[in-house]
């Protein structure tokens, strides 16, 4: 008997088995996008159904129009690249001075109690607080140049950063680090070789969640006698009532910062892949 023939034969023996039926709730992906096809249509529908004003809320073929001037003539002199490169670097200067600080401050706080008694009042006082309530205080004591900018976007990454670092750190177990003691590590190859592994996980979902505050910071940021940058661009259009310009900046702020999270989320399973399959 061929293997052909053999295999007819197992194969007729062998139940057939009832093909699954579709169901659209085990397909989050797709669901995602009916929902975006949904508002996109409700989008072209809603001004010719004298459902919206298209002064007050743009329709798409005026977006679009937005989006190719700000693209070949930009806004107010200065290009659409100028006004992304300015909020990028206002918002990577933040961050990495904000890394810096925090994630030590963090470590220290986690493995210090006496740190984290002094340091924790400070941090639960101003977390809470709006960024643009402080923001008056910052002008009056560094001025309206990028320093005010750069300084209430890091305040507001900062505080996400130390207490995911802190808490991260307190979670570790001790047994290893106990172990790796025994074995004649210094503090530091405790730090470098246990505690940063460790915490990683939690200190890229804290960043995570900080450049999300950040992001949303930083219109108020630029509202501070900026001339360039995103937020300024959203805030000046919308003393003119260009609503298509303060719906494409909204659009490209929101397009970039699902960029960098998307780069974030490649780095968290790349790196710390073990940690999502833990969880």
């Amino acid at each position: 008997m061929t293997n052909r023939a053999i295999e007819q034969v197992n194969s007729a023996g062998k139940p057939r088995q009832p093909q699954k039926p579709f169901r659209i709730t085990e397909h989050p992906t797709l669901i995602s996008w009916c929902t975006v096809g949904v508002i996109g249509l409700l989008w072209v529908v809603a001004p010719y159904a004298g459902w919206i004003n298209p002064l007050f809320f743009p329709t798409l073929p005026q977006l679009l129009k937005a989006f190719d001037s700000l693209w070949h003539q930009g806004y107010l002199d200065m290009t659409l690249g100028q006004h992304i490169e300015a909020s990028l670097l206002r918002i990577l200067t933040a961050l990495v001075f904000a890394l810096i600080t925090a994630i030590p401050l963090g470590i220290i706080m986690g493995l210090n109690r006496v740190a984290k008694a002094v340091v924790d009042p400070l941090i639960d006082f101003y977390r809470p607080v709006p960024p643009l309530a402080y923001l008056p205080l910052i002008v009056i004591w560094f001025g309206i140049g990028e320093v005010s900018k750069i300084l209430l976007i890091y305040l507001a990454i900062f505080a996400p950063l130390v207490i995911s670092a802190s808490k991260a750190v307190r979670r570790v177990d001790q047994n290893r680090i106990q172990v790796v003691r025994c074995l004649g590590a210094s503090y530091w190859q405790v730090i470098r070789m246990v505690i940063l592994p460790a915490i990683l996980p939690d200190l890229l979902t804290g960043l995570r969640i900080a450049l999300g505050v950040g992001w949303s910071t930083l219109v108020a940021a630029e509202l501070i006698a900026a001339n360039r940058g995103l937020g300024f661009m959203v805030e000046s259009a919308a003393q003119y009532l260009s609503t298509e310009i303060v719906v494409a900046g909204i659009i490209l702020i929101a397009g970039i910062a699902l960029i960098i999270e998307f780069g974030l989320r490649q780095l968290q399973k790349h790196f710390v892949s073990w940690s999502l399959h833990n969880a």
